[in-house]
């Protein structure tokens, strides 16, 4: 069975949907861009911030796509205070996955920088053994970065698993060569997701715990 469980963060880990798209909605407003919806917004969760932009605003002068990152991370860092929590359980199932030794790692298109601030406002960063995020490497649906963590980690594709809510996450597991679990409470219908033919649809975070276990004991 899987080595490695790598998990993908917003919408994933934490329900933070309703935040991007408002703060996303502000920059682009206070920059004089198109009105953007919030199913265009939920649309591109998941991607790094300047391939996000440029999938909402075709044509973008790169002039401006700093500046809209500026504006997003100030809304989403400081000036938007729509709630942002972990989803039911998930603390508990990631502590009890690891006892149970499990290697844990983060694949996200979030910034080191957003992640970092996540790490420290959650408490949860020891539970993770590495992370990738979309400035450091290339933004997901690309599997460079879950290439980048099996090398890190020294494991085969067969012995990890992409866990998402994203067709980005889905396909850049696909691509790297490795099963995919899906989330069907994140950013993403499920209807979407089930095109990359996960081994399982979650529809809350505490079945992973289970589903691990009992395809442990099946494997056995």
């Amino acid at each position: 069975m899987y080595k490695l469980l790598i998990f993908d963060w917003d919408g994933t880990i934490i329900d933070s949907a309703a935040r991007i798209v408002s703060s996303m909605q502000k920059a682009a407003r206070d920059l004089n861009q198109p009105e953007l919806s919030d199913e265009a917004v939920r649309n591109i969760i998941g991607l790094g911030l300047p391939e996000a932009i440029q999938a909402l605003i075709p044509g973008v002068d790169d002039a401006l796509i700093p500046q809209l990152r500026e504006r997003y991370g100030h809304y989403y860092l400081h000036a938007d205070e729509t709630p942002t929590a972990l989803f039911e359980g998930v603390e508990q199932t990631l502590v009890n996955l690891k006892q149970k030794g499990f290697r844990l790692a983060v694949a996200t298109g979030k910034s080191r920088r957003g992640l970092q601030r996540i790490f420290t406002d959650t408490g949860l960063e020891y539970l993770f053994e590495t992370s990738r995020c979309a400035d450091e490497t290339t933004s997901k649906p690309h599997p460079h970065m879950l290439e980048e963590i099996l090398e890190e980690t020294g494991l085969n594709p067969s012995d990890a698993v992409m866990i998402g809510d994203t067709e980005f996450d889905l396909e850049m597991g696909v691509r790297a060569g490795m099963d995919t679990i899906a989330v069907s409470y994140g950013a993403h219908h499920i209807d979407r997701l089930r095109q990359y033919n996960p081994v399982l649809v979650m529809h809350r975070f505490p079945e992973l715990e289970s589903w691990l276990t009992q395809a442990s004991l099946n494997h056995s």
